[in-house]
This record gives C-alpha cells, structure tokens and sequence, in this order.
C-alpha cells in the first residue's frame, strides 16, 4: 500500500443505498392527528362526566399519537452501508433501530425482487422464527444474508442487485486485498 499525504482521505465505504416508503408519512401525520386531538380535549373540553375520564382520554390520545408518529417515522427510510469490514443498516431518521453486521459473520447473500410487508407481518423491524428477521419499509427487492449462526437478515434496499455484488465480493478470500 502507498503511503497517502495527510489530507487524502481513504474512502471507508465501499457501497451505500436506501430505500423510502412515502406512505408513512400519512401514518405519521394520523399520530399527529391523535395528539392534537388529545391537546384539544385537554385546552377546549366541555367533558361533564368528571376528571378522570376526561384525563384517561387526553393522556390515551397523546400515547397513541406518539406512539404511531415515531413508529412511522423510524420506518421512513432505510440506510444501508457496506464497508472493509461490516453491513451497517440504519433506520429513519434518527439512524435507530440500527444493526452492525460484521462481514466475517456473513456467508451469502441473495438477491430477492420482492419483498412484501405481508410476508414478514407488516412493515418496520420484523422477527418471524421461520423467516429471520427483517427491516422492511416497502414493498420491492431487498438483500437477504445468510449468517454464520444460521439466521437470515432481510433488508428492503434500492439497487439491492449491486448490494449483493459487493457483498459476495468481499466475502471471496483474497477480496478484501483487491478492493483497494
């Protein structure tokens, strides 16, 4: 390897993609329906039937309302990342849930041209015993590894075709050398 000068930079990432479900925006702006609801009820209330019911509903309006809009917002998009090392999936916005794969785990990786919600039970961070697990956040091709402990890891993700070419270039003994 050729010494670099100090400002040139070694590019660690070898292959980035991701995938976007523009549906979970509508869901999201449902979560913010039920907090505003929830907020109207606790403001403007003409509740008769005492503090309790009325309280019981503004706190279940808001909890629903937050708990749908970061549901949906964590599943918005998809980041995938393959470096030298490791597969690095980030979901939403916020980069969580988030899984670190290292390469030396990995023994396949195929490529599937659809993927589906309904298979895997919705969308979202999904774990089914006779499936694996899987981040799903719309429908269309996605990358399934084979780990080394026998599970399988599914990923929704655009150009997951060239996704898998990566991967199964760097799993080929020797590859790691070439790649640079």
């Amino acid at each position: 390897m050729r010494d670099l000068p100090r400002d040139e930079v070694v590019p660690t990432e070898i292959w980035t993609g991701r995938a976007t479900n523009r549906a979970q925006w509508l869901l999201a702006l449902g979560g913010c329906a039920f907090m505003a609801l929830g907020i109207e009820l606790a403001v403007d209330s003409a509740w008769t039937s005492g503090v309790a019911p009325l309280a019981m509903s503004v706190v279940g309006c808001i909890a629903a309302g937050l708990l749908v809009l970061f549901g949906t917002l964590a599943f918005v998009h998809v980041a995938v990342k393959v470096d030298k090392d490791s597969l690095e999936v980030r979901c939403g916005h916020m980069g969580l849930p988030r899984r670190r794969i290292p390469l030396s785990q990995i023994v396949g990786a195929e490529f599937v041209a659809r993927v589906t919600p309904r298979q895997w039970g919705g969308w979202g961070y999904r774990w089914r015993p006779q499936q694996g697990t899987a981040v799903v956040v719309r429908r269309g091709e996605g990358v399934v590894l084979s780990l080394g402990d026998g599970h399988t890891f599914t990923i929704t993700v655009d150009n997951a075709e060239a996704a898998v070419r990566v991967i199964r270039d760097r799993l080929r003994p020797g590859a790691a050398g070439a790649a640079h």
